[in-house]
């Protein structure tokens, strides 16, 4: 069994965006600066976790993702999950088909009973520990003052006024003067 990216990238974009929403929604361009990830691929992943309500989502300016529940609620199980990610060590897939007669290999057993205890051990990790760890170990998280812009009506632009020949006929009659 291996964790692929989409599942350890979308743990550790959560916990970013579990450290920083006290602020505002954070954008996904801010998580993808501060870990290294693809904003398209936290694109995707965001989608889907917006889809399982693990994340909400705000338009416009000031707008970004904020927890879709208290991040004591999320567990890196329901993560994983959410993003599609397979927790089986199964050769078959849970479809006790290993031999691909319909009959189990050997260490079905092991492997399935493998699953449920790392779908056991992910359920008991939820994303506020993993949170509290972050700030244990010295994560300082910056805090950025909610930015409000004012509306105004947009500058005037005066034009500049140009005392040239607006033609090739007017700048040859300028020269015959």
């Amino acid at each position: 069994m291996r964790l692929t990216t989409k599942g350890r990238f979308a743990v550790t974009a959560m916990i970013d965006l579990a450290l920083r929403q006290n602020n505002g929604p954070v954008t996904l361009a801010a998580i993808s600066q501060r870990q290294q990830i693809s904003l398209s691929y936290l694109e995707q992943l965001f989608g889907k976790l917006r889809r399982h309500e693990l994340v909400e989502s705000t338009r416009g300016p000031g707008g970004g993702y904020t927890l879709g529940r208290k991040a004591s609620e999320i567990t890196v199980a329901d993560i994983i999950v959410s993003v599609d990610e397979p927790i089986d060590a199964t050769q078959c897939g849970g479809k006790e088909n290993c031999m691909g007669d319909g009959n189990r290999c050997m260490t079905h057993e092991l492997w399935a009973a493998l699953n449920t205890k790392m779908v056991d051990f992910l359920d008991s990790v939820n994303l506020q520990s993993l949170v509290n760890d972050q700030l244990a170990k010295g994560l300082v998280v910056e805090s950025v003052p909610l930015v409000r812009r004012a509306i105004s009506s947009p500058s005037v632009v005066k034009p500049i006024r140009v005392n040239a020949p607006n033609s090739v006929f007017a700048l040859g009659a300028a020269f015959n003067k």
